[in-house]
C-alpha cells in the first residue's frame, strides 16, 4: 500500500536535483523576491519533513476539538411547486453589481514568512513515457455557455450533468443542454426558477449558485443565496422527475440574520448537505455553516422538508478558514451503512489565521432525522500533508487579487490560493475495497523560467471513515518548465479510479497564454502523486480580461457521467475577446477509460400478473457495477446485484412494463434488450 511515507521518499527523489538550483527552491513569501535558501537550508528543511509527515497520520499533536454548534431545524420558510420551466417565462439576465456581494475578506490580506519547499511538485507535463508527449484524449465535445449579460465579475462557473442534459449556472444566469450543446432552455436569469415564488427567492438575484444531478433519484438541485437581508436565505429548487425542464419543489431555506456566503453543496444518500460562510447581519464572520436538508423528503415535494442546521464557530479560526466542502457521493455504490457525510477544509501555516501546519481538516457531519437533536458536526481529524504554499507572491499588495498574468495587458487575474479552502468539488467514491476523497487547491509552485509560478495541490484521502490517510498528493505545475500558470481547478475519479482535473491556464508571455480552459488526468494504476496523461485543452483563449477588479473563478467543476460512470464534465470561464468583463462559460467532456467492457443482457422478463421486472446479465469484467434503465426515459431501475463473478441480477415490483431496457456498466460497456412480458 502507498502511504504518505512514500509520497515523501518520492516526492524528495524529484526534489534533489532542483535544491542546488536557486530558482527551483519554492518559497513562501511576504512579496515578489524571488530570494532562495542555501543548499544547507534546504537540506534542513528535507530533514525536518522527514520527520514531520514520517508519523502516523490522523491528528496533529495539538490539534483544537471543534464541536459545531446545533441550532436545530432551520425554517423552511415558503414552499411551492412550480409550472414546468419549459412553460415559464424567460427572464432575461439583467445588470448586476459588477463585483458580486460574496466571497468576502475575513481579515486583512497579510502572510506569515515561513519558508516552505513543496516536495511533491510535477514540474513538466505527463507522458507515461521518458518524454513529455502528450497521451490524454482530446475533447469529445467543447461549446460554450452563458456569456456575460450582466456585467459582473467573478462568473462562479459550474454545471452538472445526467443522462440526458447539462446545465450550467454562473452569475446570473442558468442554461439548460443536450449533450451536444443544443440549447433547450435559457439562458435565463437564476431567479426564473423562482418566479411566482414571492419573497427574496423571487424578487433577488444574487449570484453564488449550485448545480448537482442527483445520480440515486435522476433528479435535479439547482440552489442559490440571498444577500440584502435582514433575513438570508437559500433558495433551492428541486426536479419533479429527470427532466430539467420540468416543474420543481422550490424552498426558501433561512439562514436567520446570518449572510450565507459561498455556498456549495453536495449529494448523499440521506441528504443535501449544504456549506456555507456565515457572516451575522451581514459582515461580523461567525463561522462556517453545515446544513442537511432531508433528500427523500425534498425530492418528494414535503413542504416542512426537515433542515438540520450546525454552526462551526471560528475558534480559532484556521480550523473553518475560508469555508469547508461537504462531500458529494459519485457513482452507484453507497458509502457503508450510517456513514457520515465529511466536510473539508484546508490550513497552511503561512496563511493568514495562523495555522500551526499544512493540513486538512476534515469534519463529520451524522444527521439523525428521526431525532434531529442526536445530530453532531465534529472535526475528527487534522490531517497532516506535505509542506504547499497558498500564497503566490506575485499576488501582493491590500487584496492580493492581481495575481495571474494574461497577454497584451498589464492587469492581472485572481489567483485565489490564499483563501484557506479546497476547491470545488470534494468528489467521494466507494470502490468497495477502499473508499476515497479527492480534491484540490491552487498554491504557489516555485520558480520557472520566468519567475513564480501558479500550480494546483492535489489530494486523495482514504479510509475517511476510520483513521484517514492521505493516499497520495502532488503539486501539478508545469510551469516550473514551460512558464504556464496553472489554477482554479476542480477534479474527479471515475469508476475505475482514473483521476481527470479540469483547470484555468494563462501566461502573459514566454509564452504567451490567453485564460484557456486545460485538462490533465492520470490512470489508476500509474505511478501516485503524479498527472501522467499528458495535458488536453478544452479551449484555448483568444483575448484578455481588463477590469481592474481582477475577479476570476471563484470556483469550477467537474463531473462525471452517470451514463457510463467514466465520461467526464468539466465546467469553466474563458475569454474570446479582450475587454473589461467578456468571460464566456466553457463546456467540455473527455473520457481517459482504457478497459474494455462487455455487457451482455441475458434475461429481460415481466411478469404482467405481479408487476414485476426480473433482469440478468454478465459482463466481462467481474469488478463492474451494472445499472438498469428504462431505455425510452433513462429512468434508472437499480443496480444490479452481484456475486462478484460477473453474473448480475435486478428484480423489481411494482412498475408498469418498460419494454425495453437498457443496461450499463460503470466501466464502459452497455446494452439493451426488449422485455418479454408474460
Amino acid at each position: 500500500m502507498y502511504t504518505q511515507f512514500d509520497s515523501v521518499v518520492r516526492g524528495v527523489r524529484r526534489f534533489l536535483p532542483f535544491i542546488r538550483k536557486s530558482n527551483s527552491l519554492i518559497m513562501k513569501r511576504k512579496s515578489n523576491s524571488q530570494s532562495a535558501f542555501s543548499y544547507l537550508a534546504a537540506s534542513i528543511g528535507l530533514v525536518l519533513l522527514l520527520a514531520g509527515l514520517g508519523a502516523a497520520q490522523g491528528q496533529s499533536p495539538g490539534s483544537p476539538t471543534v464541536q459545531g454548534i446545533y441550532r436545530g431545524l432551520a425554517p423552511v420558510v415558503k414552499f411551492d411547486v412550480s409550472p414546468p420551466l419549459r412553460d415559464m417565462q424567460v427572464i432575461a439576465p439583467s445588470g448586476g453589481q459588477l463585483r458580486e456581494n460574496e466571497d468576502r475578506d475575513l481579515l486583512p490580506y497579510k502572510v506569515r514568512f515561513a519558508p516552505e519547499w513543496d516536495p511533491v511538485v510535477q514540474s513538466t507535463v505527463g507522458g507515461r513515457g521518458n518524454g513529455n508527449e502528450t497521451e490524454i484524449p482530446g475533447p469529445i465535445v467543447s461549446f460554450n455557455g452563458q456569456t456575460n449579460t450582466s456585467g459582473v465579475a467573478p462568473p462562479d462557473p459550474n454545471g452538472a450533468v445526467g443522462p440526458n442534459h447539462i446545465v450550467t449556472m454562473c452569475n446570473l444566469s442558468f442554461e439548460i443542454f443536450d449533450k451536444q450543446g443544443t440549447v433547450l432552455f435559457g439562458p435565463a436569469a437564476n431567479n426564473t426558477l423562482w418566479a411566482g415564488f414571492g419573497g427574496a427567492c423571487q424578487t433577488e438575484n444574487a449570484g453564488d449558485p449550485v448545480v448537482l444531478y442527483d445520480q440515486l433519484a435522476d433528479r435535479w438541485f439547482l440552489m442559490q443565496f440571498t444577500s440584502a437581508g435582514p433575513t438570508f436565505f437559500n433558495c433551492v429548487a428541486v426536479s419533479q422527475t429527470n427532466d430539467p425542464t420540468g416543474a420543481y419543489f422550490r424552498y426558501a431555506i433561512s439562514t436567520g440574520i446570518n449572510f450565507p456566503d459561498y455556498p456549495k453543496a453536495a449529494v448523499w444518500p440521506d441528504a443535501f448537505y449544504i456549506s456555507t460562510r456565515e457572516f451575522a447581519g451581514g459582515s461580523t464572520f461567525v463561522g462556517a455553516g453545515a446544513y442537511a436538508l432531508n433528500r427523500a423528503q425534498a425530492e418528494a415535494g414535503n413542504p416542512s422538508a426537515q433542515v438540520i442546521s450546525f454552526l462551526a464557530p471560528p475558534n480559532p479560526l484556521y480550523v473553518v478558514g475560508d469555508g469547508l466542502l461537504p462531500s458529494n457521493l459519485d457513482g452507484f455504490t453507497l458509502p457503508p451503512a450510517g456513514a457520515p457525510n465529511y466536510f473539508l477544509g484546508s490550513q497552511d501555516n503561512n496563511g493568514p489565521y495562523g495555522a500551526p501546519s499544512d493540513a486538512l481538516n476534515l469534519y463529520k457531519f451524522h444527521a439523525d432525522f428521526a431525532i434531529p437533536a442526536n445530530s453532531t458536526f465534529t472535526l475528527t481529524n487534522t490531517i497532516p500533508v506535505a509542506p504547499f504554499n497558498s500564497i503566490l507572491g506575485l499576488c501582493g499588495g491590500a487584496t492580493g487579487r492581481a495575481c495571474i498574468p494574461q497577454p497584451n495587458t498589464t492587469v492581472k487575474i485572481d489567483h485565489l490560493g490564499y483563501r484557506q479552502r479546497p476547491l470545488f468539488r470534494l468528489a467521494y467514491r466507494n470502490f468497495g475495497d477502499h473508499e476515497a476523497l479527492v480534491t484540490n487547491q491552487s498554491v504557489s509552485a516555485g520558480n520557472g523560467p520566468n519567475g513564480e509560478v501558479s500550480g494546483i495541490r492535489w489530494w486523495e484521502i482514504r479510509n475517511p471513515s476510520g483513521p484517514p490517510v492521505i493516499f497520495q498528493e502532488g503539486t501539478y505545475a508545469p510551469g516550473l518548465t514551460d512558464g504556464i500558470h496553472r489554477w482554479m481547478g476542480s477534479i474527479a475519479m471515475d469508476g475505475q479510479g482514473n483521476f481527470a482535473l479540469g483547470y484555468s491556464a494563462s501566461n502573459g508571455s514566454n509564452p504567451a497564454v490567453f485564460p484557456s480552459v486545460f485538462y490533465t488526468g492520470r490512470l489508476a494504476g500509474d505511478p501516485p502523486g503524479v498527472m501522467t496523461l499528458g495535458e488536453g485543452s478544452i479551449v484555448n483563449g483568444t483575448g484578455s480580461q481588463t477590469t481592474s477588479l481582477n475577479r476570476w473563478g471563484d470556483y469550477t467543476s467537474l463531473w462525471v457521467d452517470p451514463t457510463d460512470d467514466q465520461t467526464f464534465w468539466h465546467v469553466n470561464e474563458w475569454v474570446p475577446t479582450t475587454g473589461p468583463v467578456g468571460w464566456v462559460l466553457r463546456v467540455g467532456s473527455f473520457k481517459l477509460a482504457t478497459v474494455a467492457d462487455t455487457v451482455t443482457i441475458t434475461k429481460a422478463q415481466y411478469s404482467i400478473s405481479g408487476s414485476k421486472l426480473t433482469v440478468a446479465a454478465t459482463d466481462s469484467n467481474p469488478a463492474a457495477v451494472l445499472t438498469a434503465k428504462v431505455t425510452s426515459t433513462g429512468e434508472v431501475l437499480g443496480t444490479m446485484q452481484t456475486r462478484g463473478d460477473g453474473n448480475y441480477q435486478l428484480k423489481k415490483s411494482g412498475i408498469a412494463n418498460p419494454v425495453n431496457i437498457t443496461v450499463t456498466s460503470n466501466l464502459g460497456g452497455s446494452a439493451s434488450k426488449d422485455v418479454r412480458a408474460r
